[in-house]
């Protein structure tokens, strides 16, 4: 467990810039947040979720602005005050002599944080590619590897747009085939998701790309079954995780995929255009890098990371975003998000025409959700909670569902989401008026 005594000398020991210690601000609230964590060692995570003792604590740390309820985390989160800080700080210090201060110094000290990322991730540091976003660190995958005319890429019709807009490109270029299936929100059961795949495979599947929790609704797949699957075929699984990561605690050896890309700054709080790529070290060889890279860099992982030249700053406060996610302790983090989502949806659904399109199943869902009104544009309604209460939410429209996707983080105080659905009562109320 961590204490205020073994932060703060983490905190201070920054490398050989010289950057002697964290603001006291961050410093400060960062330490409170986690002696904080003292008082509920040895309890369950589901009796510490409704602690708002504790919880409070944790608010303290962010500087965000209260008189907005921001209910979007899932696009990009605010970072705590302690990450801020020390972004702050290497920005200052590379600006000081950057050929000398950013290339020479900084830059080397990013190799602890890929260190910190496989550890906390599971796996060799030497899988780990520092990116700058998931689409990044998927697009590599999806633009590297080698596909031939014909070649069939299996993906689901609710996945990230951008990552789809990327096989179409191929589609485009390399004549390959875009192959995308349904599947219903929410599914039965996560063996479900398993069954829609396997019965979409055919001889020419060459790729199967699918979300670890998908954008749009908050369904959780099971990447381990699915992947294991396509190896079983001589398939490649490609995870896309960019909401997964830090959101609710899992190891590499959960999923056992080839590939994995996850956005850092949504639910690790780390700064904003952060990101990780996982390629197992077999496969690292067989992929093309975006940017170029000499030829005898095929199997390292830094390849991936030639994108020319790019502030250290962001990377390098990735290590106090980690200590503040293990020192919150991933499991407490992933149940006080579980609370916030049921306490918001079980209420909603009390009401006729209320439909919540995430399941309660743990094992499918965690802090991310849809919620539908029967008979209400989306859009109407997060611009009506925007213009009347400042809530922050996000309007979702597929083609076969709709609804608000609302997205707590752990600074979101209970009264926060209690006032979101009391507005959405309200709004309920007055339409059936």
């Amino acid at each position: 467990m961590y204490s205020r005594r073994s932060f703060l000398k983490n905190a201070a020991t920054i490398g050989a810039a010289g950057l002697a210690t964290a603001g006291f601000a961050g410093e400060k609230g960062m330490a409170r947040a986690l002696d904080a964590v003292r008082y509920v060692s040895g309890r369950k995570p589901e009796d510490v979720a409704a602690d708002e003792d504790f919880w409070f604590e944790i608010q303290r740390a962010f500087t965000v602005d209260r008189t907005l309820i921001n209910l979007n985390n899932g696009g990009v989160s605010p970072s705590p005050k302690v990450v801020q800080e020390a972004m702050r700080r290497y920005l200052e210090f590379a600006n000081g002599a950057p050929v000398n201060n950013m290339w020479r110094v900084l830059d080397p000290q990013i190799e602890s944080v890929r260190r910190r990322l496989a550890m906390a991730y599971g796996c060799d540091m030497e899988e780990i590619a520092i990116t700058r976003n998931a689409s990044e660190s998927l697009e590599i995958c999806q633009l590297g590897l080698d596909l031939k005319p014909g070649d069939e890429v299996l993906t689901t019709n609710q996945d990230y747009p951008r990552m789809l807009t990327t096989w179409r490109q191929r589609v485009r270029r390399d004549g390959i085939v875009l192959k995308q299936v349904s599947f219903p929100i929410p599914p039965k059961s996560p063996e479900q998701l398993v069954e829609i795949f396997e019965k979409n495979i055919t001889p020419r599947t060459r790729v199967i790309h699918f979300c670890h929790i998908t954008n749009l609704s908050g369904q959780i797949f099971p990447v381990k079954q699915i992947c294991d699957l396509a190896r079983s075929r001589g398939i490649e699984a490609i995870v896309d995780g960019a909401h997964a990561f830090a959101h609710f605690p899992f190891k590499h050896a959960d999923l056992n995929c080839d590939y994995y890309g996850s956005s850092l700054h949504k639910w690790l709080l780390a700064p904003f255009g952060t990101g990780m790529l996982y390629v197992r070290k077999a496969k690292i060889p067989n992929i093309w890098s975006m940017m170029g890279s000499e030829e005898k860099n095929g199997a390292d992982i830094r390849k991936f990371e030639e994108i020319g030249t790019h502030p250290s700053a962001n990377a390098l406060a990735i290590n106090e975003a980690l200590d503040f996610h293990e020192g919150i302790g991933p499991e407490r983090k992933a149940a006080r998000l579980r609370f916030l989502f049921h306490r918001w949806a079980k209420r909603l659904e009390e009401h006729k025409g209320v439909r919540v399109l995430t399941s309660y199943d743990p094992r499918q869902s965690c802090g991310l959700a849809l919620v539908d009104v029967k008979g209400v544009n989306p859009g109407d309604l997060a611009a009506h909670l925007f213009d009347k209460y400042r809530i922050i939410v996000t309007a979702i429209v597929h083609d076969e569902f709709k609804g608000l996707r609302v997205t707590p983080n752990v600074y979101t105080t209970v009264r926060e989401v209690d006032i979101f659905v009391e507005a959405v009562e309200k709004f309920i109320q007055n339409s059936k008026a």
